[in-house]
């Protein structure tokens, strides 16, 4: 009896009938255990902040979970799992597959919070574009540059010339910049300095700089060629492709954020759905209410799926095809893992198609079954159609699992309502843009950048 006296002064706030939920009173609520949501949890208790984190699902991840064998044929409500597949424990499917940049945004906030003592990595086996039906390798060296079938011997040299220029840029340094300003010239025009012909732009635009479509030709080249050099950094890095995996799959990233979370105070609680996002009558969040219990916070983070329709606009639909392999992707070298980016214009499309396989090599699968998975943004409503370029790329396959979602933003930044919503996660097969998205929620919610001025190249274990 004494302790529920105690408790009662505490939670004044709390309406008649209802029960506290967690600890009752937080700085923070935030609802799905996705990637961007576990970063968020992570980074706020670090800092101090109390954080309850809340999952309608009984395991962590969300959508971007790693799924094992019979979860995932139960997902897809798939029937039986096929004996020829082996162990159900030797897989860890990703439903939205992604590979990191090594020296990239995504490794420096792993490094920022340590979250890479709970992880270990394997670089991916190579990178590869798309380009005139066939599937070449992407030169990132001005050495490669000059063995490369993309190009004719004329075009290597001046693709050459171009890696050496970005290579030795530096932003602040006029001495690096030859005459060229890229603040004011567009990357185009850089293309075009160098007489390089269209071809030749699209691969280096679509498979090293990551662009999803043509819309930066036309604006300054700066944070291009930043991520251009990020690219060939990290290829330099890592060997045979800038991409890194974490070993087990995706799944262990959020998992990772979480135990940071936990580490430092943060209560965690799966498998409770939140019935109501609680607002005062200025429309601010100020908790949330599961059944008959609720918890009070000064702000709520979550995915979008958590947020009324009218906080939420929709940003398309993104369509991923999971599939089975007995064989490596052909035409990659025989590589136990590879990304194939398909630049759109190449297959009659405004958006890239992005493949990427791993195997048993990253602990994935059953040895002798490789998953490849093949993403792109919707365009004309017909899911099969969209990503069939890449699944011509395949060869046999033995079972595959087709996924239609709906991606979402924000409405608003959070500022006057106090529910700060991520983005759902793209179609590309890496996580450049959705760290961007990241870090503006972090910008968003603490009201400071988040400090990348960590060296990438600091990772202790050997890739």
């Amino acid at each position: 009896m004494s302790g529920e006296n105690e408790e009662k002064p505490s939670f004044d706030w709390l309406p008649e009938g209802m029960e506290v939920l967690a600890d009752g009173d937080y700085d923070a609520i935030v609802m799905g255990t996705g990637l961007k949501e576990c970063v968020m949890s992570g980074l706020l208790s670090v800092e101090g902040k109390k954080v309850l984190h809340i999952d309608r699902n009984n395991y962590y991840g969300g959508d971007c979970a790693s799924l094992n064998l019979s979860n995932l044929y139960s997902k897809f409500e798939a029937g039986e799992v096929p004996s020829y597949l082996g162990s159900n424990r030797d897989y860890n499917v990703d439903l939205i597959p992604k590979f990191i940049m090594a020296c990239g945004n995504l490794t420096k906030m792993l490094l920022h919070t340590k979250v890479t003592r709970y992880l270990e990595f394997k670089s991916i086996g190579g990178s590869f574009v798309y380009k005139g039906g066939k599937i070449l390798k992407v030169p990132a060296t001005p050495e490669e540059a000059l063995k490369s079938s993309l190009m004719g011997l004329f075009e290597k040299r001046r693709f050459r010339k171009f890696l050496i220029f970005v290579n030795q840029y530096e932003e602040g340094k006029a001495e690096t910049y030859e005459g060229r300003d890229l603040t004011t010239m567009t990357m185009r025009q850089l293309y075009d300095a160098f007489g390089l012909v269209p071809d030749t732009h699209q691969f280096i635009s679509h498979a090293m700089c990551l662009e999803v479509d043509d819309a930066h030709l036309d604006k300054p080249a700066a944070p291009t060629v930043k991520t251009l050099q990020t690219y060939m950094y990290s290829l330099e890095r890592y060997g045979a492709s800038p991409y890194i995996y974490p070993i087990y799959g995706l799944g262990g990233l959020p998992e990772g954020f979480s135990r940071l979370c936990a580490i430092h105070g943060g209560t965690f609680m799966l498998n409770r759905d939140v019935g109501e996002i609680l607002l005062d009558d200025s429309g601010k969040a100020y908790g949330i209410k599961c059944g008959n219990e609720m918890a009070k916070a000064k702000m709520v983070i979550g995915d979008p799926s958590y947020f009324p329709r009218e906080k939420i606009q929709p940003t398309g639909q993104v369509v991923r095809c999971i599939c089975f392999l007995n064989h490596p992707i052909p035409n990659t070298n025989e590589a136990e893992s590879a990304q194939i980016i398909i630049p759109g214009p190449q297959v009659g499309r405004v958006n890239d198609i992005f493949v990427c396989s791993i195997s048993s090599n990253h602990n994935v699968s059953a040895r002798g079954v490789y998953i490849a998975i093949v993403s792109t943004k919707m365009e004309k409503g017909q899911p099969e159609e969209e990503v069939q370029p890449g699944l011509n790329l395949l060869g046999h396959i033995l079972q595959r699992f087709t996924t239609v979602a709906t991606t979402y933003e924000p409405t608003a930044d959070g500022s006057a309502d106090s529910c700060y919503i991520s983005s759902s996660f793209d179609g590309t097969s890496h996580f450049e843009n959705d760290v961007a998205d990241m870090l503006s929620l972090y910008e968003r919610v603490t009201g400071k950048k988040l400090d990348m001025t960590i060296n990438a190249d600091s990772v202790e274990q050997d890739y």
